[in-house]
């Protein structure tokens, strides 16, 4: 066998006049009559090969019936292109290699999907054909700097004094805030582990077991709905210290994430990272996630709109929704389609409409401009920061739907806009969620983080009484609109871990079954300490500034969570079945 003396991307003008193997891909095929040129590729890029026929014409014959994907190595000699014929696109352009042995390794039906461009090919056909398209050099590039981020995040930790600790994969069901994937066991039938949510109480114990700094990156499950960033398993950055409070922890990470930046070519963020409360993310941005890349914050106009003649907004305010509004520079210039566009789009996500006026001139045009009195506009101008050339936008519903829409819409503007283009990179804290949340299905107190964070030492005294006020001690660490971490300093001690399970509704024969093995260890001289943890495939994702979380994964779920490769999940024999005392359930 040819074994390879270079890559594919390495050949320069000065290795010209010197021998050359290189093993690959065949990337395109060029048969000119009297010459065959490929493009050879691999991980590392591209290098022109040239098959002549004076120089071997049985080789020459055997290049006529190369195509694309065909997987060779060819040896030769590396010479200079013609002037004329040199590709400045490329860094091994100005050199090509003059064939003189070639060996076919393995050849290759057309290909359903077009390595080097990617263009035109569904989701689904690249997830079904996915080692195909591992060869496009897109994906090549994300996984290597996916690569970069892993090791990077290792060597850092490291010198900062962390040990790397394995934790089970299969464990007990403990609530996590999703649904458990549960593997049946064979040995003690009718009975299941759980794969982890997350690490969560291991991690607890490796600090009772007084290892002070842990971490790991492991896989974790979710069996929740998908969406463009999250996956039914993926992968986290996991990470916990001893005799630490909120500030070291987001010192730490913060940290980290500059020795990411660095390492990537990002530059420097500005530290320490800027905090915001989750009720003011909430209030200026409608969600805890914000995007802070760019402007058009929302404002609460309900006050103003209580006292105003315009009937739609006194009556919403009067009913206990919120009105609020977002104001666009220069939006005096859309278009009335483009505007009646949003409009359809605010009721497709759920919201009774969007209200709007553009300020022209000097005066108010269009819209809901109309129904508001001189002293009324002025009003909710000063308190949007208007100014001649806006458009403002309204929306007048209940604080969930208020939020969902005036988020999802300030985001599609800034997008359209195009706020978002070469804007730099914004990260930030927030901070002091509430600890605990009425469920949405049942209406019962539920937890929002976890169940092992520790509400606000100073309003422990409103726990029982008034919960939901309750702040935690929790931070979400976001970038570019992406929740990329979050963590919280946990309960270390037994008797306040008991009072928020009761809150929570458990029985002390509930704790006992589900956490007694975690109970009993708070009982043993536990250190103060807390953690975080890094969705790491959307860290990926988002440092490298793409929007889908399959982009930067090799073997993804679709988002009903089917792998197309391999057909998962399938049916089993029933052989296996009966091993593990279950039984199919007949429709």
């Amino acid at each position: 066998m040819l074994k390879r003396t270079h890559k594919c991307g390495d050949l320069r003008l000065e290795d010209a006049g010197r021998p050359a193997t290189l093993s690959g891909w065949v990337a395109n095929w060029r048969d000119h009559g009297g010459l065959v040129f490929i493009d050879l590729r691999d991980r590392t890029g591209i290098t022109q090969v040239v098959f002549k026929p004076d120089t071997d014409a049985e080789l020459h014959a055997r290049a006529r019936a190369l195509r694309s994907e065909y997987c060779i190595s060819v040896q030769g000699r590396v010479e200079q292109r013609p002037a004329e014929m040199e590709n400045p696109d490329l860094p091994t352009g100005q050199v090509e290699v003059n064939a003189r042995q070639m060996e076919l390794h393995s050849a290759s039906e057309p290909p359903p999907i077009d390595v080097e461009s990617g263009e035109d090919v569904s989701m689904d056909v690249r997830l079904r054909y996915r080692y195909l398209d591992l060869r496009r050099p897109a994906m090549q590039h994300n996984l290597e700097r996916r690569h970069r981020l892993m090791q990077s995040t290792r060597r850092h930790l490291d010198e900062q004094g962390f040990i790397e600790v394995e934790t089970p994969f299969l464990t007990k069901s403990t609530p996590e805030g999703a649904r458990d994937y549960l593997v049946p066991s064979r040995v003690q039938p009718g009975r299941f582990y759980a794969l982890p949510q997350s690490p969560q109480l291991f991690k607890q114990l490796l600090m009772a077991g007084g290892l002070d700094r842990y971490f790991q990156i492991v896989k974790c499950f979710r069996d929740e709905d998908l969406r463009a960033n999250r996956q039914p398993e993926f992968t986290q950055i996991d990470i916990e210290m001893s005799f630490v409070d909120e500030a070291d922890v987001q010192a730490m990470t913060e940290g980290l994430v500059a020795r990411l930046f660095a390492d990537l070519g990002k530059g420097e963020p500005a530290l320490p990272l800027p905090r915001i409360t989750y009720h003011e993310a909430f209030d200026r941005f409608g969600t805890d996630a914000p995007d802070m890349r760019f402007g058009l914050e929302l404002r609460d106009i309900t006050d103003v709109a209580r006292e105003c003649e315009f009937r739609v907004f006194q009556q919403a305010a009067a009913g206990g929704a919120l009105v609020r509004g977002l104001c666009v520079p220069g939006g005096a210039a859309m278009p009335r389609s483009q505007v009646d566009e949003l409009v359809e789009w605010t009721r497709q996500l759920g919201a009774g409409g969007l209200a709007w006026l553009k300020l022209r001139d000097g005066r108010p045009e269009g819209g809901i401009s109309k129904f508001l009195k001189p002293g009324e506009l002025d009003a909710i101008c000063r308190r949007l920061n208007a100014g001649d050339g806006a458009l403002l936008l309204f929306v007048a519903e209940r604080r969930y739907l208020s939020n969902l829409t005036l988020s999802h819409l300030r985001l599609r503007l800034g997008r359209e806009l195009g706020l978002l283009e070469g804007a730099p990179d914004a990260l930030c804290w927030v901070v002091e969620p509430p600890a605990f949340e009425p469920d949405e299905v049942t209406g019962r107190l539920t937890f929002v983080h976890h169940p092992f964070t520790s509400p606000s030492q100073d309003a422990l005294d409103r726990l029982e009484t008034d919960p939901a006020s309750v702040p935690a001690r929790a931070y979400d660490l976001v970038m570019n609109g992406q929740e990329i971490a979050g963590g919280s300093i946990r309960i270390n001690d037994p008797a306040l871990q008991m009072r928020v399970f009761r809150l929570l509704g458990y029985t002390e024969e509930q704790v006992e079954e589900r956490f007694g093995f975690f109970m009993r260890a708070l009982r043993y001289g536990v250190p103060p300490h807390g953690g975080i943890a890094f969705g790491f495939d959307r860290t990926a994702m988002t440092f490298l500034g793409i929007e889908d979380i399959r982009e930067v994964i090799a073997f993804p779920k679709t988002q009903r969570a089917v792998c197309l490769l391999t057909d998962a999940p399938s049916e089993v024999d029933e052989t296996q079945l009966r091993e593990l005392g279950i039984r199919r359930r007949e429709d």
